[in-house]
């Protein structure tokens, strides 16, 4: 089969790897219908993140399941499944209290030794406590397909930044970062209520696209000036709940100054540059929560899939290009030089 595959910065590749084995019988093997690219991703494409030589990529799809083992009970062939970007064994501790995260049996699609997601198909692991069964329909259903992918990961993320910074009706938010998990943050606190939404980009196209989710505001500026910016929106108070989806110093430096006093930070971005930017002494001061990190997907999908059934929400708008396999070094060239906001692969 093919799948893509890392052989240093800049350097992606499709090529003829082993097809994917039943070889525990908890696993399934998926034939992958729809993949996309990450912004993560692109940290293993610009060299920042360190990646084997040959390495597989890619940790968000979906498809229809080819072969079961035999302990895989909740699923058979034919089913059409979406797939959280960690793996988990649905039974651990952490799994029943729904930080899928932590499974000390879990772990990321494209870690090595692992299939990644952008490929042909792929071997899941403990499948009854990952996959998640979608309505066989939807194979066909182009419309629809993009908002279940993004499933996978980006919506279940922005929803976790927000159910971290404990967005409610009525709040006032911020949304730091306008990538699709930022975007798909201002979709999450629409979706819970907020009163006031403030999208911080400065990218048109994705601006536009904040304000279609929810975004009420938006601020174009970085650094002090958005923050002066921000406090000015809000009467010099700042906002109740902010979501931080980017991960660097000056973006969580601006989130933490941005934040109401009493008021939380729901951070999802991946951090790079350590704890830098978060100032312990002005959270302390100000009585400001710090709450997030890697978002249990697997346990939000099941109640935000059925918001995307419905047309509730579609998070797949995201979605602002569509590839083929043999197109994936093109798409992520793409979203480095920003020119796509966020990459599907249609197999």
């Amino acid at each position: 089969m093919r799948a893509t595959v890392i052989h240093g910065p800049h350097d992606i590749r499709i090529e003829e790897v082993p097809d994917p084995r039943i070889q525990q019988p908890t696993d399934a093997v998926v034939r992958v219908v729809n993949a996309c690219i990450c912004g993560s991703d692109l940290w293993a494409y610009r060299g920042v993140a360190a990646r084997r030589p040959g390495q597989r990529i890619g940790h968000e799809f979906l498809g229809v399941v080819e072969e079961v083992g035999p302990q895989v009970s909740g699923l058979g062939p034919g089913d059409l499944v979406v797939a959280p970007f960690v793996w988990s064994d649905g039974t651990c501790e952490f799994c029943v209290e729904g930080l899928q995260t932590s499974c000390p049996h879990g772990g990321f699609w494209g870690s090595v030794g692992s299939d990644g997601g952008q490929g042909e198909a792929v071997r899941v692991p403990f499948a009854d406590g990952t996959l998640v069964r979608l309505p066989k329909d939807a194979a066909s259903d182009e419309k629809l397909l993009p908002s279940l992918l993004a499933l996978s990961d980006v919506m279940a993320t922005g929803h976790h930044a927000a159910v971290s910074a404990g967005v409610r009706p009525g709040a006032t938010v911020a949304v730091v970062g306008d990538g699709a998990v930022g975007l798909c943050g201002v979709l999450a606190a629409h979706r819970l209520g907020a009163g006031r939404i403030i999208a911080l980009g400065r990218h048109r196209t994705r601006t536009d696209l904040a304000r279609t989710f929810g975004a009420t505001d938006v601020v174009a500026e970085r650094g002090e000036a958005a923050v002066e910016a921000v406090r000015e929106l809000t009467g010099g108070r700042g906002a109740h709940a902010v979501l931080e989806a980017v991960g660097t110093e000056e973006s969580m430096r601006t989130a933490i100054s941005i934040t109401r006093d009493g008021g939380a930070v729901g951070y999802v971005g991946v951090p790079h540059g350590g704890s830098a930017g978060v100032d312990v002494g002005q959270m302390f001061d100000r009585n400001v929560r710090l709450c997030g990190g890697v978002a249990p997907a697997r346990a939000y999908i099941p109640e935000l899939l059925a918001d995307v059934l419905s047309g509730a929400i579609e998070p797949g708008l995201v979605f602002d290009r569509t590839i083929g396999l043999d197109e994936v070094p093109d798409g992520y060239r793409a979203m480095d030089d920003r020119s796509a906001l966020k990459v599907r692969i249609a197999l």
